[in-house]
Formats: C-alpha cells, structure tokens, sequence
C-alpha cells in the first residue's frame, strides 16, 4: 500500500503569509467583486520602495487640518503644521511612529514650515504675523522675529552663495517678500524687503539662491533679484491667484496651481523659447471653493519627470510634465488635500489634508491611468 499523498489545495483558498521583517518584493492583490467565483488572487505587484506597506496612513496627532507637511533633506522623517497651532514629526519608514509634538507654537494656525537645509531647526510661518525657529533636538523655540504687518501665507530657505549662511523668505497679506537670517543666530531685522503692492500668497528661490518668485493676488508671479534688490520680469499665464511656488529638481521649471483649477509649468531658464515662458498647462485638480492654498509638487527620485497637486475632490493629481497627461488620480481622504510633496530618493508621495490626516503612498507604475 503507499502512503497518501497530501490533499491539494482547494481553488479559491487564500493562503496567509508569514509577516517578515522587511517590506516584501511583491504583495498579493485581490478582486474586490461582490460575485464569490472572482473572489481570488488576481496579480502580483512589483513593490518600488521601501515603505512597510504600499499605502501608511499618518493620524491622530492633530486636531484640525493639516496645511502643510514635507519630508526632511534625508527623506528619514516628515514634518506636518496645522491649524491647532501644533507641528507633528514622524518617522517615515517603519514603524511610521509620531516620535515629537510641538504643541502651541504660535498663537494662530501654522500655515507653512520647512526643514532647515544642514542643521537640526525647522522654520514655521502663521497667521499670527511671525517667523519661528525651533530646534528639534530639544523642542525648544530659538528665534521669533515679528516678520510682517500681516496673515505670513508662504517661506521657502536656500544657501547664500559660499558665505553658507541659510537665508529665508516670507511672504504675507501685507503685500511684502521678505528675507530673514536663518539659523540659531541672527539679525532680528531683514536682509531685505521687497514690495510687491498686494497679498503675496507663495514665495519661492531660484535654484542659484540669486532671485525669489513670489505669487501674489495680482494673479502674476513677480521674480525678485537680490542683487538688484528689485522686480526683474513677472510671468504671466494666470486668471486667477496662484496658490503655491515649487522649483523643479534641475532649477529650469516652475510649478504653480492657482484658485482657477489651473496649474502652470513655467520655463524660468534664461532664455527661454517661449516668450510666455509657459511651459505646460495641466488640468485635473480642482481648488474649490474654499480658496485654500494648495501646495504642489515635483518629483525627486526621477528628476522632475513628474508633478502633483492636491484638489478639492479629495484626490492628489500627479501628471507626466513631458507630456501633460494625468496618470494618477490618487484617492484616500476625506477633505481637500491642501499639501503634497515628494520623497527625496523613493517614489514615494506625502499627502495632508483638512481631515487632520496624512498618507504616505508608494507610486506603482501599474496604477498609472
């Protein structure tokens, strides 16, 4: 008589794998169908990073909603700012913990924030008129300049040159670009005032730290040169305020949606072939009615091939700059999503939202519309 062979496995069945300790290389998809005969494994998918998971989501810190949120120099930890005047850190990779909560600093909503570029401080702008500078080792707040006379919407940070001083501009309803010092130490006035002549709602630098873009109400974005102290040239294009400023990761292009749904590519490069300097115009991403200041994106991993802005149908909109097509409609959450930026080195996208939360998502090709 000879031993019975074991039993096979029965069609349909979902067998459990046996959690590791790193993300694994393909995770199973199944069918989401309500008929049971299709209720199976369908495919596998090739993972792209190294996220625990394709989709993490970042809650419980805040409050209120989140108006900004970016990735560190190093794409290890994330900051977020929110309306309940609080600044959230966490981890990016596994276990996604939120190590740090600042709570309370600045007496109105924390509209904006950036990672210092070589040191452990974090620059946060709010509707309370001032510019801090926390250190994060120790959660304590070094510097607080009274900026500007009014709401601050927007800063951006670069290197000065060889002096390798970090210099910050603000941009606030008191129609005024300003520049401050960074750092620990500095001057408590700025090194330089631009006036614009209406609400500035995004600023940010050229590549070479030489000029600033400013977005105003005035629907055009003013470029400032430092060593003229004065406007060289505005790029025109849109019907409507632009809500945010983001350079492109070579310094030739520059991102901008605006309260019109319409998000622009321009070409800031010195010469440019079109005399417009409108390099692309990319439709998808509504803005609402709220008037919210959405920040976009560009891609890092990839050089820039790729752009994305958050909208008010609670999806994040990322379009191919080359050809201007959509290629992802990424859903998620349960409000507008305000703040979208990149992973320095993954293809991995952050997202924060007015429903208090954020998401951290690994870009699959697969996915793409």
């Amino acid at each position: 008589m000879s031993k019975r062979g074991a039993s096979p496995t029965p069609q349909g069945a979902l067998i459990k794998r046996t959690r590791s300790s790193t993300p694994p290389t393909n995770q199973i998809a199944i069918s989401s169908s309500n008929d049971e005969r299709q209720q199976a494994l369908i495919r596998t998918v090739q993972r792209t990073s190294s996220l625990e998971a394709p989709i993490v989501n970042l809650a419980g810190s805040h409050g209120a909603e989140i108006l900004s949120c970016r990735f560190d120099p190093t794409g290890q930890n994330i900051a977020a700012c929110s309306a309940d005047r609080s600044v959230s850190l966490w981890r990016t990779y596994s276990p996604n913990n939120n190590y740090g909560l600042l709570p309370n600093l600045h007496k109105a909503p924390i509209l904006d924030l950036q990672w210092s570029l070589f040191s452990s401080v974090i620059y946060t702008v709010s509707a309370d008129q001032t510019l801090n500078v926390t250190d994060l080792t120790t959660g304590q707040r070094l510097r607080k300049l009274r900026a500007h006379r009014g709401i601050i919407n927007s800063l951006d940070r670069t290197l000065a040159g060889g002096a390798g001083v970090e210099l910050v501009a603000t941009g606030a309803d008191d129609g005024t670009v300003r520049v401050w010092e960074g750092g620990e130490e500095g001057p408590k006035a700025p090194v330089s005032v631009f006036e614009i002549g209406c609400p500035v709602t995004s600023v940010c630098w050229s590549a070479d730290g030489s000029s600033i873009f400013a977005g105003a109400l005035d629907n055009e974005i003013h470029v400032l040169d430092m060593r003229k102290h004065e406007q060289v040239y505005s790029l025109q294009g849109h019907t409507d305020t632009p809500t945010s400023l983001s350079l492109s990761p070579n310094g030739n292009f520059l991102l901008s949606p605006s309260f019109s749904s319409q998000t622009i590519i321009h070409d800031v490069r010195p010469f440019s072939p079109s005399p417009a300097r409108v390099h692309r115009v990319l439709m998808g991403a509504p803005a609402g009615f709220e008037n919210t200041l959405l920040r976009g994106a560009w891609s890092k991993d990839d050089n820039g091939r790729r752009v994305a802005v958050g909208g008010a149908d609670r999806t994040v909109c990322i379009w191919d700059v080359e050809s201007g097509k959509v290629l992802y409609k990424l859903p998620g959450h349960k409000g507008t999503v305000t703040s979208v930026d990149f992973h320095p080195k993954e293809p991995i996208i952050l997202t924060g939202s007015k429903d208090a939360t954020m998401l951290l998502g690994e870009i699959e090709p697969s996915l793409a519309v």
